[in-house]
């Protein structure tokens, strides 16, 4: 079987039949709470900005200060970005460091050390290779980006709360999963280990019934 580069919704529904075939936990996931929603963003630097901003906060909380973002400025490019002064960009809600994260990313970008468009033609390793020498970009970053906007079917954000406490729970496990434990549990979900973690997170969400992602 030829395995696709890229998610869509037609293949979407491919991955949840081999998951809930390969996995009783999963099945029973998918019994309980039906397909999880299509989760994807537009390829860029607005979204880049987002996953940043939703860095080690809760998804509300970086949604408001992203909302507030989208209401300065219109589109989310480098240059608007960095035409916010300090006060103005602290009033959005940006942390000191995130502030220099995103300024970070958006000089790169205006000075041709960083094209976004090209990471749609690279493999996930140079992907994450490319990403993380900005500062304030880790695994957690490029592995949301690698799922959601690049829509690659078997990133892993190994190191996402949400993914480790439904790990968790579905596998019960009596601590919470370490990325070596979390990489062994899910190498019988490749090569659809993304649509395993929506999965996943619609698991968590509906428990805690919360909208957000």
């Amino acid at each position: 079987m030829i395995f696709p580069e890229t998610l869509t919704e037609d293949n979407f529904a491919d991955g949840l039949n081999f998951l809930t075939s390969q996995d009783p936990d999963l099945a029973e996931i998918f019994t309980r709470f039906g397909t999880p929603p299509f989760w994807v963003r537009e390829p860029g630097f607005s979204t880049l900005i987002q996953i940043i901003l939703e860095q080690q906060v809760s998804l509300a909380s970086a949604k408001a200060v992203y909302t507030r973002l989208q209401a300065a400025i219109s589109p989310i490019t480098p240059e608007l970005f960095l035409q916010l002064d300090d006060v103005e960009i602290k009033q959005i809600g940006f942390s000191r460091q995130k502030t220099l994260y995103a300024r970070t990313l958006a000089q790169s970008i205006i000075a041709g050390q960083l094209d976004l468009s090209s990471l749609s033609t690279m493999d996930d390793e140079e992907v994450r290779t490319v990403l993380k020498k900005l500062k304030g970009i880790g695994n957690w970053t490029v592995d949301i980006y690698l799922m959601m906007a690049l829509r690659r079917p078997d990133s892993l954000p190994k190191g996402d709360l949400g993914l480790i406490l439904a790990i968790q729970r579905v596998k019960k496990l009596e601590h919470r999963p370490s990325a070596t434990e979390i990489e062994l549990i899910a190498e019988i979900w490749r090569p659809w280990r993304a649509v395993a973690t929506h999965l996943l997170w619609h698991y968590y969400l509906s428990e805690r019934q919360s909208p957000l992602i």
